[in-house]
């Protein structure tokens, strides 16, 4: 059995987008690997939640641009 993770940030947190993120078909309204939120955009964590397979963390961030975004530790970092 996988060992769960403990998260790095924790929810309500102010991050920012360490890279671009890119729509992986999870908003339908935009072509697929369009730019949802770029390098340096602020957000705040909203929940936290694991990869079934792995218990790595995964944060949803909802950013400035009105996006929520699943994202990993290494996509995103504090403000």
């Amino acid at each position: 059995m996988i060992e769960p993770c403990e998260p790095k940030y924790q929810w309500g947190q102010p991050v920012q987008a360490c890279i671009d993120l890119f729509n992986d078909g999870s908003y339908p309204e935009h072509t697929e690997r369009a730019l949802l939120v770029g390098t340096g955009t602020p957000g705040e964590i909203v929940q936290i939640g694991a990869l079934v397979e792995s218990n790595v963390p995964v944060y949803l961030v909802e950013f400035q641009t009105g996006h929520v975004v699943g994202c990993l530790e290494e996509e995103i970092a504090p403000r």
